[in-house]
Order: structure tokens, then sequence, then C-alpha cells
């Protein structure tokens, strides 16, 4: 049996978010969120849910306190609703700021460190009215609301979040329109993605001002890209996918340009005009390379591509179906590696957390009333001794987060996959431990586990 350790200091957690946990949407001041419309058009979600009880966190949350005191962990991540705290994205909600005070308080005094996101994609919906990201204004807003919040929590947190990931905010959500706010237009996809850009540039220094003594990131979901062939039209198509997927934003935030390969794909696809975006303002390069403390990867799988026309990636599947997610995500832990070693060693990048990590498997309880999600014990497991493996090979990875701590409303895809280490009963809220949840209590207790040889 060999085992597998992790510093001392190692931060172990579990991740959520506001908008897919909290329910109450009404209550208190709450906004309508562009997350709200969606999902009450007709045809946009799975199962035609939506998220107006979810796990009714808001009113569970002590509950779900002392699931993360049974769990041991170290830190929890969770984010802000910004139509909670400002439901018309401007005005001050108080009644919504003391719920984010309450859960804060009740974290610390169970030490567990809250890190929290302030915007993980419930924007409120009278702000997408005026035009949404898209619109540059926004950037101002989001200013606004970020220093509402941080001067509100800045003296307990520790751990701040800008954005979590840009590329679904901008892309899902307005190029391929499975996301809110379902606009399907790939040149607003490009103004956004680089809005939110300046916008979390912009936030670094007002929260820096507001919480002195805290750590910045932004959290980012990287895709290793694989070619199906070494045929050279493959080999550039995986090159390409790289470039809109993974540089898109890694370059801008860590080498103050977007990566001209990608720039020129986009210009042969009639997304951009010329090579120098009008979109992008004097002085924009200087905001989105503000210095950060960490930056945060989710990481679920990686792509094999194969060149379509005109160079297109298109994605194939290489492996059995029983190597993938109720998601369709290949399970490929050793991409996570890779992908870290990459940061550390092509970008120079320092303090990493894995901000999400885990799979969606449908395992319900049994006639015991056990729930056995073995393939998900494995799917942790195996990514974690490829970050041990990064961190062997110097890379400095500061803690993981499991996505996530409960069953919950998955976007699109409704109540319809289950990623929690604790199943949710969503009729009655009973939420009951996975084996996971078990094996993940174990790990987090002896700081590692131990593995065949």
């Amino acid at each position: 049996m060999a085992l597998i350790t992790f510093p001392e200091d190692f931060i172990w957690g579990v991740a959520t978010s506001s908008h897919q946990i909290e329910g109450a949407w009404e209550e208190n001041g709450r906004g309508e969120s562009i997350w709200d419309r969606f999902s009450s058009t007709p045809g946009k979600i799975e199962d035609g849910s939506d998220a107006s009880r979810a796990c009714d966190h808001y009113h569970r949350w002590r509950e779900d306190i002392e699931l993360l005191k049974w769990l041991g962990v170290d830190a929890y991540r969770f984010s802000i609703a910004w139509p909670r705290v400002m439901p018309n994205g401007k005005t001050a909600n108080p009644a919504g700021l003391d719920f984010y005070d309450r859960l804060i308080d009740a974290l610390l005094r169970i030490d567990v460190q809250p890190f929290v996101t302030l915007y993980h994609w419930d924007l409120p919906q009278a702000l997408q009215d005026e035009g949404g990201w898209a619109n540059r204004k926004l950037v101002d807003d989001f200013v606004a609301y970020v220093d509402l919040v941080t001067g509100k929590l800045g003296d307990r947190v520790r751990n701040w979040i800008t954005h979590n990931e840009p590329w679904c905010i901008a892309f899902l959500g307005h190029e391929v329109g499975q996301h809110a706010p379902g606009h399907q237009d790939p040149r607003e996809a490009l103004v956004v993605a680089h809005n939110l850009l300046v916008s979390h540039g912009e936030a670094v220094g007002i929260i820096r001002s507001n919480s002195p003594k805290a750590s910045i990131g932004i959290v980012l979901n990287l895709v290793p890209a694989f070619a199906a062939s070494p045929d050279e039209q493959d080999e550039r198509a995986a090159t390409i996918f790289d470039g809109i997927f993974n540089r898109w934003f890694l370059d801008p935030i860590f080498r103050g340009s977007y990566p001209q390969d990608a720039i020129a794909f986009r210009n042969r696809r009639g997304d951009l005009e010329t090579d120098e975006p009008n979109f992008i303002k004097g002085g924009d390069f200087e905001k989105i390379t503000t210095p950060l403390d960490f930056l945060g990867v989710n990481y679920y799988s990686r792509i094999v591509v194969r060149a379509g026309k005109d160079d297109e990636p298109v994605a194939v599947k290489v492996v059995p179906d029983k190597d993938f997610t109720d998601m369709g995500w290949e399970v490929y832990p050793e991409g996570l590696y890779l992908m870290l070693k990459r940061l550390k060693d092509e970008y120079g990048i320092g303090c990493i957390y894995i901000t999400e990590n885990g799979a969606a498997y449908s395992d319900r309880p049994g006639e015991d009333g056990k729930i056995h999600d073995e393939r998900r014990v494995r799917y942790l497991r195996d990514h974690l001794i490829q970050a041990k493996r990064a961190v062997d090979d110097g890379v400095d990875l500061k803690g993981y987060f499991v996505w996530s701590l409960l069953d919950n409303f998955e976007w699109a895809h409704g109540y319809t996959k289950r990623f929690g280490l604790f199943w949710v009963d969503y009729i009655t809220q009973k939420r009951l431990p996975k084996n996971s949840a078990f094996w993940y209590r174990d790990v987090i207790a002896k700081r590692g586990f131990k593995i065949e040889d």
C-alpha cells in the first residue's frame, strides 16, 4: 500500500454557488436574476425546473453548516447572490447582506475559512435589461457591488474570488445560448468576455482596499485539449481549441494580451473584423493584469478534437461510454496534473487552488439506506493522486475543493445531474451522506489516503 499525503497546511474544502442551492428567490427583498428569467422560459431547462427552492439553503444554512462540521473541512467556497444584496443591481438590500453576515460568522465559529465568490452567474435581471455584460457600463456596476459586499464582509473574509468561470458566462451564455441570458451572438460573447476581465481587474483594487489582508483570485475552468490523431490538421485544431478556450483568459490575465492564433481563428470565422478588436480600450490590459494572490482552477475533464471544416475543432470520443460521467465528460485524471504543471511552467503561476473537481453520478439510496457512489470515490481519489503528483513536481497547490457539498440545481440540466457529497431529497429537503462523503471525511482527518501499489 502507498500513502498519499499532502502538506499540513493544505486546505481541504467543498464548494457551492448561491443560485444552485439557496432558493428563497423572492424573500427578504431579493430581486430577479437572469437565471430566474431564463429558467421560466419553456425549453431552456432540461427537466423544466427552476431554482426557486433548490436546496432551500437560505432557510437550512444552519443544517448545512453542521454538514461542513461533520466533514471536517478547512474551508467552504460559496458565492454571494448579487440580486439578494442589490435587487436591482444598484441599491443595497440590508436583509440580503445580513444573510451572508450570519453565514460567515457561523463558519468562523467552527474554524472553517470562507472562500467567497463575488460573481457566480446570477446577474440581476434589471442590469441585463440595460444590456448586461455586453454593456461596458456594467463594469462600474460590478465594482460598486464588490465595494458594497467587501466593505461589509471584508473584515472577516480572507479569501475572495472575483468571477467563476468567465468562459461559461461569455460563451455558454452569449454564443451557444445554453446558459442565461440565452443569446447566440459570437461577437457579443467576445465583448462580454472582455468586459468580465476588465471588471475583474478593477475589482481587485477595491477588494484590497476593503480587505487589506485578503488573498484575491479568479476561477477559470480549464480543459486540456488533445488531437484525435497525429495528423497536422488535428494537432492544429487542438491548438485552436486551447486558444479560444483556455488561453483566451489565461493570456490576458497573466500576459496582458489575447492569443494571436485565437484572434486569427475568430477573424476567419467572422467573429472579429480586425486583429485589434474595437471593444478593447486603452489601459484595459493594465487593469486585467492586476497582480493576483492565487488562481482557482475548476477541472472536470479533457477534450479530444479533430479538425472540422476550416480547422474548426470538433470533439470526438476515444474511450468507452463507461469512462464518462453523467454529464458526458470523460474521466481523465491525468489532465489535472498536466494543466497544473503547465500553469507553473508556461505561465509562472504560483499559488493555485483546485476550486472545483467532482463528478455527476445518479446513485440513489439503496435498500440498506446507504448511497454507494463508488464511481465518485474513484473519481476523487484518482484526481487527488494527480494533484499530489503536481505538488511533488513543484506546483504550489494550496488546496482542493470538491464540487459539490450538495446535489443541487445544475443550471440548464435542472435537477437531472447530481454532483453532491450529500444526496438531497428535493421534496423533503433531507440530506444524506453518500459513501463519498464518508471517504472524503476520512481523507481530511488523515490529511491523505492509502492506495494499492
